[in-house]
C-alpha cells in the first residue's frame, strides 16, 4: 500500500448521491405527469443535439424490462487532478431494476485496495512520487481517455473480487456537488457553522472534515456526519423544485456532461454509441489528417493543490514550412500562498498529446522528457513543480506528421476531464505566411472552424 493520504469519501459519494438521486427526481417527476415514454418528455428540453441522447439514456435507465442494471461509479475528487477526472477516494455499485434503485453500495478505496494483490506494476511516475509498488483502482484513471479507464477500473475491481455483472461504469467529479448548489441556492446544516454555496461548498466540507470537526470538538468517526445533513438538506430543496427548476438543473446536468465532469461508458453498444455520439464518454477522438492537442495533467504530489491551479496556454502552428512546425506554451499559477492541510508545491505530471509520427524538436523549462504511444497518439511527457505562488511556463517546439492536411486545416483541442476551462490563444500560420490569431476558453472539446 502507498502511503496514506486523507480521505474525502463522503465528499465524492454524497456528490455522486446527489446527482443520480436528483435527476432520479426530476426524471421521474416527468415520467409520472401522463408521458408515455420519457424520449417524449425531453423534447421539452431547451438542447435539440442532446435530446434524442438524453431520451435514450433516460428510457434505458427507466425501462421496465424486468432487468437489472448495474454500475461501477468511480467517485474522483478533482481538487487532486488525475489524467481522467480526479483522485478516485471511493466506488459504488448502483442497481436498477424497472425504474428503481434497488441499492447504492458505497467502499472506501483505503479499504478495497487492500484486497487487490500488489502485482501490477505502476505507470511512470507514480513509484517514483508516491511512493507506491503496485497499481490499484485509486489510480486507474492514468489515461485521458474514459472508456481505457472503465475497463482499468473493472480489471482492478475484478482482482479486488468484486464479483457483480457489470453494465456500465460511470465517472463522477466532486465539483458535480457545485452544480445542484447553483439550483438550489446556499443551504445551512442544523448543528455545524457556516452556509454552503455553489461558490464554497466543496472547500468549506474539505475543511470540516479534515479540520474543522476536531476545533468544534466532535469525535473524529463522526467527522462525515456533515456530509449526512448536507445530502438530506440538497435533496429536500430538490425534491420542492418548480417544473422551470428541473429544467434548469437538467440543463447544468448536461453541461457537466459535456464538459466531462460526468463521464459515461455502457457494456451495451447501442447505448455506448449514444454516449459517444453525444461526447459524454470521455473518449480520446481520432484526427485523421487533421492537427490534434490535448494538455493532460496527473497531481502527483498527493494533496489538493489544483484548487489553487490556474492553466493557460498559447499554441502556434506554421504552415508555410516544408514540415509544419507547432508551438505549445503552457502556464501554470499557483495561486496558494503557504504550505497548509491542503496544498503544498505543485508536482504534476505533464503529458502533451499530439498527432502520431510528430517529432519533438526541443522543449524549454521541462525537465526530462519521455516519450509513448497511446490510442493512435503520440505524448510528451514531462513532470513539472510550481513552488507556492510562483508562475512557471513549459514550451515544446515539435514538427507535425507530413500528412496533416495544410490546405484545408483544422486544429481538435481535446479538454481533460476534472479540469477547470483553460484561456488560450491559437495561432495559424497559413501557407502563404498569413498570420490568424483567435482568443478561446476550453471548457469542453474545441474544434477550429
Amino acid at each position: 500500500m502507498g502511503k496514506k493520504r486523507s480521505k474525502k469519501f463522503w465528499i465524492i459519494f454524497w456528490s455522486l448521491s446527489i446527482v443520480f438521486l436528483g435527476c432520479w427526481y426530476a426524471f421521474w417527476q416527468i415520467y409520472n405527469k401522463g408521458y408515455g415514454v420519457v424520449e417524449d418528455a425531453v423534447e421539452f428540453l431547451p438542447f435539440s443535439e442532446e435530446n434524442k441522447t438524453l431520451g435514450h439514456l433516460a428510457g434505458y435507465i427507466l425501462k421496465k424490462d424486468n432487468e437489472e442494471k448495474t454500475f461501477l461509479v468511480l467517485f474522483q475528487n478533482n481538487m487532486e487532478i488525475r489524467p481522467g477526472g480526479g483522485y478516485i477516494g471511493s466506488f459504488g455499485i448502483l442497481t436498477i431494476k424497472n425504474g428503481e434503485i434497488l441499492k447504492m453500495e458505497t467502499h472506501d478505496l483505503s479499504n478495497f485496495d487492500g484486497r487487490i494483490p500488489d502485482t501490477v506494476s505502476p505507470p511512470y511516475p507514480m513509484k517514483e512520487t508516491l511512493r507506491i509498488n503496485s497499481w490499484k483502482l485509486r489510480d486507474s484513471n492514468f489515461s485521458p481517455d474514459f472508456p481505457t479507464n472503465a475497463k482499468k477500473a473493472e480489471e482492478f475491481y475484478r482482482m479486488g473480487q468484486g464479483q457483480e455483472k457489470l453494465d456500465g461504469i460511470i465517472a463522477i467529479n466532486s465539483n458535480v456537488l457545485t452544480s445542484f448548489l447553483k439550483v438550489t441556492g446556499p443551504v445551512e446544516i442544523e448543528g455545524y457553522p457556516g452556509t454552503y454555496s455553489s461558490e464554497n461548498a466543496i472547500l468549506n466540507l474539505e475543511y470540516q472534515v479534515e479540520q474543522g470537526y476536531a476545533k468544534q470538538g466532535i469525535e473524529r468517526g463522526e467527522r462525515k456526519s456533515v456530509m449526512n445533513g448536507l445530502a438530506k438538506e440538497v435533496l429536500k430543496r430538490v425534491s420542492t423544485l418548480g417544473n422551470a427548476q428541473k429544467l434548469e438543473l437538467a440543463k447544468i446536468i448536461l453541461e457537466d456532461l459535456k464538459n466531462k465532469d460526468i463521464q459515461l461508458y455502457f457494456k451495451n453498444s447501442e447505448m455506448e454509441r449514444h454516449a459517444h455520439d453525444a461526447n459524454w464518454n470521455g473518449e480520446m477522438e481520432k484526427n485523421g489528417n487533421e492537427d490534434y492537442l490535448m494538455m493532460v495533467d496527473a497531481n502527483m504530489g498527493s494533496l489538493k493543490s489544483d484548487y489553487y491551479m490556474k492553466r493557460s496556454f498559447e499554441y502556434t502552428v506554421d504552415l508555410s514550412k516544408n514540415v509544419p512546425e507547432a508551438n505549445l506554451k503552457i502556464t501554470y499559477n499557483h495561486t496558494a500562498k503557504e504550505k497548509d492541510w491542503m496544498t503544498k508545491n505543485y508536482l504534476t505530471y505533464f503529458r502533451l498529446y499530439v498527432p502520431a509520427n510528430s517529432w519533438l524538436v526541443n522543449s524549454q523549462n521541462t525537465s526530462e522528457v519521455r516519450f509513448g504511444k497511446e490510442l493512435d497518439k503520440k505524448y510528451f511527457g514531462t513532470l513539472v513543480n510550481v513552488p507556492l505562488g510562483e508562475t512557471k511556463t513549459i514550451e515544446f517546439n515539435y514538427t507535425l506528421p507530413s500528412d496533416i492536411d495544410t490546405e484545408n486545416y483544422n486544429l481538435m483541442i481535446q479538454k481533460q476531464s476534472g479540469v477547470s476551462q483553460i484561456p488560450g490563444k491559437v495561432t495559424v500560420i497559413g501557407k502563404d505566411g498569413s498570420r490568424k490569431t483567435i482568443e478561446v476558453e476550453i471548457k469542453q472539446d474545441w474544434k477550429l472552424k
